[in-house]
């Protein structure tokens, strides 16, 4: 288990389990799955996919509009909307977002987080903005984090900005200004399926007493039981894992099992 007993104890009662999340990326109205945030292949529509993994019971969601921020433009409503009345479990959305009245009508929309990360980098008292109107529960920071010849650095707009800000500095504040969530995305390895950066999420899992997710690499659900193995109740994001098979990357929309979601949550025990 990752922590004293008495820090997994302050961890928030709905983390009981580790959650295993597919990670999708909206670009030009589809969905798609990048390597190091570079090369997009699409994947499939938006509303058909949630549909594939509503019917393998999903944890939880999380869907990212990677054209919103760069483009400065709003987050997309109706799309929205059309997720959250279509989507059968928890669903976070982030992209575009970059005031609480914002975060607010997304989670009116029926969405039960809303991840912020360009905007709570550069302008962190909207964690405590957004928090205050819609609860921590609902206030994921995504740190899209890359790996320099000395520690980490943190990354803004999908990578083409850097920030000089430390990874588990900043998962510390934004959990001081009401983050209910930190996602740890290893740029480095999005999309290599190469495993977990696990050396970066342990410093961020340590560094703080809210959830973490981690997210970047997992190739194989080895890669899964082995972060749970190594630091308990975490959660498990990954794209290409859940959107792709075998070494051409043939699109196939995919979950595991409930034998298999078992074995990876006894993990716990080993």
């Amino acid at each position: 288990m990752g922590g004293t007993p008495f820090e997994e104890l302050r961890r928030p009662f709905f983390m009981l389990r580790p959650r295993i999340i597919p990670c999708l990326l909206l670009h030009d109205g589809g969905l798609v799955k990048t390597v190091k945030f570079g090369d997009p292949k699409y994947v499939g529509d938006p509303l058909n996919t949630v549909r594939l993994f509503n019917e393998k019971a999903v944890d939880e969601l999380m869907v990212i509009d990677i054209d919103a921020t760069v483009l400065g433009n709003e987050p997309d409503y109706r799309m929205i909307s059309n997720l959250a009345v279509e989507c059968r479990m928890p669903l976070c959305y982030g992209g575009g977002v970059r005031t609480s009245a914002q975060v607010e009508k997304i989670i009116a929309l029926g969405v039960e987080k809303v991840a912020l990360s360009s905007a709570a980098i550069e302008h962190p008292e909207i964690i405590a903005e957004a928090s205050q109107r819609v609860g921590s529960q609902s206030i994921v920071v995504v740190l899209d984090v890359i790996k320099k010849w000395r520690g980490y650095e943190v990354v803004i707009h999908n990578g083409s900005k850097r920030t000089r800000k430390d990874p588990i500095a900043f998962a510390q504040q934004a959990q001081s200004l009401g983050a209910g969530e930190i996602v740890v995305n290893a740029v480095h390895r999005d999309g290599t399926r190469k495993g977990f950066d696990t050396e970066l999420i342990k410093k961020v899992h340590a560094a703080v007493s809210i959830p973490v997710t981690a997210l970047g690499g997992a190739g194989a659900l080895s890669d899964l039981s082995s972060l749970v193995q190594e630091l308990g109740i975490i959660g498990l994001g990954a794209g290409s894992l859940f959107v792709f098979k075998g070494k051409f990357r043939a699109v196939l929309i995919q979950y595991p099992s409930l034998e298999e979601k078992e074995s990876i949550i006894d993990s716990l025990q080993t």
